[in-house]
């Protein structure tokens, strides 16, 4: 049931969005970056969570560069609600969108959708996740994506009616899962925000060079209707209402099929191809995300990561003696942390 709260927030939105129709998407970009760029300098939690996240990630960079880039993540989540995902209707039609959007190197994730063959589309909190779905159900690619509803239920509905107005489908994640599976089973595509936080019960895998949780239900899907797993985002140029979508990695079920532990193999892949966006485009990634919220158990207990762990790791194929090190190193840090909080 709406509430006072909620109607206000949802006429203040609307409002928002009246004025954002009355100029151009450029002069709306740097309007609303600048008032991002004061956020930033006004709100000490956010700006303090996100250089720290930012020094975990980065710990050679310079302060100036923490910074910068700090400053511009949050330009960016403000130029992301505040206009595009207002704007996003108006502006991305059938005729124009390719004026708005380059697809880079898309030919692979083309060749698939055009071969109507099911997958799951996962992307991460970085450029502008919601016009990638938008954008494919515009040109008549038919997809489901997962999101968190609202917690205004008026805002919500109003939201969800943009997003579904040239057919995108958007379903709640919470008790889905036989409707996923029947989705899937149909031959049709869902899409993931898959860089959340999944709780002390998600599986722990590297996310720059620190064991981050991860939903295991993207991996288990992918197990059990045998269907690829293409990782991409849209990264934005700045200040305007265009992007280059880029898709660094597609996960295919033979790749997996011989892994010692084919659902921590992707599970971890999926989480190196969102790594890899990020470091394309650091300024554009959500830092004040609380990626490493959650702990491993043996963190939480104050034990060393275990040997059994340790040879997971092992098995990827990407991992090297100096990763796995850095990934050690940073456990003992973390548990040490924990111990002392």
């Amino acid at each position: 049931m709406a509430t006072v709260s909620h109607w206000s927030q949802y006429l203040a939105l609307r409002s928002l969005s009246a004025v954002v129709h009355c100029f151009n998407a450029e002069e709306n970009m740097r309007t609303v970056g600048a008032a991002g760029s004061i956020y930033h300098s006004l709100n000490r939690k956010h700006r303090e969570r996100a250089q720290n996240n930012l020094r975990r990630c980065f710990p050679t960079l310079p302060q100036s560069d923490i910074e910068r880039i700090s400053k511009n993540s949050i330009r960016n989540m403000f130029q992301l609600f505040g206009v595009d995902s207002l704007a996003m209707p108006r502006l991305l039609h059938r005729e124009n969108w390719a004026d708005r959007v380059s697809m880079g190197s898309m030919r692979k994730v083309v060749s698939l959708l055009v071969s109507e063959e099911p997958a799951i589309f996962i992307t991460g909190h970085v450029g502008n996740w919601e016009v990638l779905g938008y954008l494919m159900s515009l040109l008549g690619f038919e997809m489901t994506a997962l999101a968190r509803p609202l917690d205004n239920p008026l805002i919500n509905t109003w939201l969800l009616d943009l997003r579904q107005a040239h057919g995108m489908r958007v379903m709640t994640k919470f008790g889905a899962t036989p409707e996923i599976d029947a989705l899937i089973a149909r031959g049709e595509r869902l899409g993931f925000i898959a860089d959340q936080n999944a709780g002390e019960k998600g599986m722990f895998v590297p996310f720059f060079g620190r064991m981050a949780s991860s939903y295991k239900s993207i991996g288990l899907l992918a197990m059990r209707h045998e269907v690829p797993v293409v990782a991409g985002y849209a990264r934005r140029v700045p200040d305007r209402f265009e992007y280059e979508l880029i898709s660094p990695d597609i996960i295919r079920p033979e790749e997996w099929a011989d892994q010692p532990d084919p659902l921590f193999y992707i599970t971890a892949r999926f989480n190196r191809a969102l790594e890899e966006m990020v470091r394309m485009a650091p300024e554009q990634y959500l830092w004040v995300h609380r990626r490493w919220k959650s702990r491993p158990r043996w963190e939480r207990l104050g034990k060393p990561m275990p040997s059994r762990v340790i040879a997971k790791l092992e098995t990827l194929p990407w991992m090297t003696p100096e990763l796995l090190t850095q990934i050690q190193t940073n456990t003992k840090l973390d548990t040490m942390k924990l111990q002392k909080d």
